[in-house]
């Protein structure tokens, strides 16, 4: 039988304690080890044990992972994911889970893509339920949904787009940068032949492609302007990358196909106001605080949030997020999910989620820490938002945006500041929605799970007059 790899980290444990500007003494009292114990391992004098490599991957879990070079290492942390959830009752040990990976790494890697399958098939399962529940006719999707779902499945991330656009970034405001509507304007007019023209009678956006002709409401925020002219930018210059992704979807419908391009280029767009690897670097040294981030790239408070929940590069991933906007309905108009926490597919979301009383109550910043009925614990921000029309005759449109991750990401999320992780006082319990919710004591239950049976007693009222058998 192979032996386990001796892993030395001295350079990557220096890196991660300068990262986070603390002292040898700081960090070893972190980890519960001596500081002359960690001085030891920093300068390679002792290797790293299994079980305090998954003591830092818990306390620094986006700064271990992007550290890990190893092949049996990043296998090590995949199969922690893995073997973490609440499905597995006893979960091995970090020390077991680490001489698996250096032992058996097929089996492992079958494992981790086993879980991962599992993982998909029941919020595929779920998505069947929720059709069926919700008398879509016949069970067929509509074409906007056939789009959220691959959305959905691509985990919100397109790789060859997401770089093309990066690099068109580069070129068009240097290395790192984000380009302002001036340099987009020049490249829409000299590189692709586009007029211009700014002006109310048009909607938010009208190309003509014919007579290269691109007009925007001067009504809109300027944040709003300056990503209608992004998304100009990218369905023109980046066309043919966009084209390929559509047809490699493989979508039933010609609607389809065209809302995915649309929706491709509104992601291009981000990407190029927030180009990856400068983005991502900004939202980690900010922890990602979304005011200062949309400041800092010049995008608005929901593009900021929703780029940031696409953040899922190979090897150089962000925080893994979920993100949902919701109308003043309580509609679910946007969503995205990285975490294990997915979202109701028909009607709205779960009622004590604050993202509800964050619509009544626009540019105030609302915090929660929920817990989901798997046990999972999250911390979410949520805020209502006013988007003016810029005429009297035309309402402005009002919702709310959510961004949350699971507390094990707490330290990099500084809406998590001051939370008391660990209570339970403070904890919502919350559900995905009252149709697959198996909470039997919910005071805010809309109708019973559709999978439970309910007895009815004509004697007894409660808040809701049945109880769940």
């Amino acid at each position: 039988m192979t032996r386990a790899r001796r892993l030395f980290a001295g350079p990557k444990l220096r890196e991660l304690r300068a990262a986070h500007g603390m002292r040898q003494a700081d960090m070893a009292a972190q980890l519960a080890i001596s500081a002359s114990y960690l001085s030891q391992l920093e300068n390679d004098e002792r290797p790293l044990s299994p079980a305090l490599a998954a003591r830092l991957a818990r306390l620094f879990p986006l700064d271990w992972r992007d550290m890990g070079e190893h092949g049996d290492e990043r296998l090590a942390m995949a199969l922690g994911e893995a073997a973490a959830d609440p499905l597995f009752a006893d979960p091995p040990s970090p020390d077991e889970l680490a001489r698996l990976a250096a032992q058996h790494p097929d089996f492992a890697r079958r494992f981790v893509a086993l879980h991962e399958a599992y993982r998909r098939t029941g919020q595929r399962l779920e998505m069947v339920d929720e059709a069926l529940s919700a008398d879509n006719a016949g069970g067929a999707r509509l074409p906007w949904e056939e789009v959220r779902d691959w959305f959905h499945f691509a985990n919100n991330y397109v790789d060859p787009l997401d770089r093309a656009a990066e690099a068109l970034a580069k070129k068009l405001a240097g290395s790192g940068g984000s380009p302002d509507a001036a340099a987009i304007e020049h490249h829409l007019r000299d590189a692709l032949s586009v007029s211009l023209l700014y002006a109310g009678n048009a909607g938010l956006r009208s190309f003509d492609a014919d007579m290269r002709h691109l007009v925007i409401d001067p009504g809109q925020p300027v944040e709003s302007r300056r990503f209608q002219l992004a998304h100009q930018l990218a369905a023109l210059a980046l066309r043919s990358e966009i084209a390929a992704v559509v047809e490699s979807a493989r979508l039933r419908s010609a609607a389809a196909r065209q809302l995915l391009f649309v929706g491709l280029s509104n992601y291009a767009a981000g990407a190029l106001l927030m180009p990856y690897g400068s983005f991502r670097e900004a939202a980690r040294d900010l922890r990602h605080d979304i005011d200062r981030l949309a400041q800092n790239f010049g995008t608005s408070f929901e593009q900021t949030c929703h780029r940031l929940s696409t953040l899922q590069r190979e090897g150089a991933r962000g925080v893994p997020f979920f993100f949902c906007r919701v109308d003043m309905a309580g509609n679910i108009t946007k969503r995205h999910s990285a975490t294990r926490l997915q979202f109701a597919r028909f009607g709205g979301a779960c009622p004590l989620w604050i993202v509800h009383e964050a619509v009544a109550i626009p540019d105030r910043i609302l915090v929660q820490l929920a817990e989901t009925p798997d046990g999972a614990r999250y911390v979410s921000m949520a805020k209502g938002l006013v988007k003016p029309s810029g005429r009297f005759t035309r309402a402005p449109r009002r919702y709310a945006v959510a961004l949350g991750c699971e507390t094990a990401h707490a330290s990099d999320f500084i809406y998590a500041d001051g939370m008391d992780l660990a209570s339970q006082r403070s904890v919502t319990p919350i559900g995905v929605s009252c149709r697959i919710c198996p909470r039997e004591d919910c005071d805010q239950r809309a109708f019973p799970p559709s999978d439970r049976a309910i007895a009815v007693d004509p004697d007894r009222r409660g808040v809701v007059p049945y109880r769940i058998g």
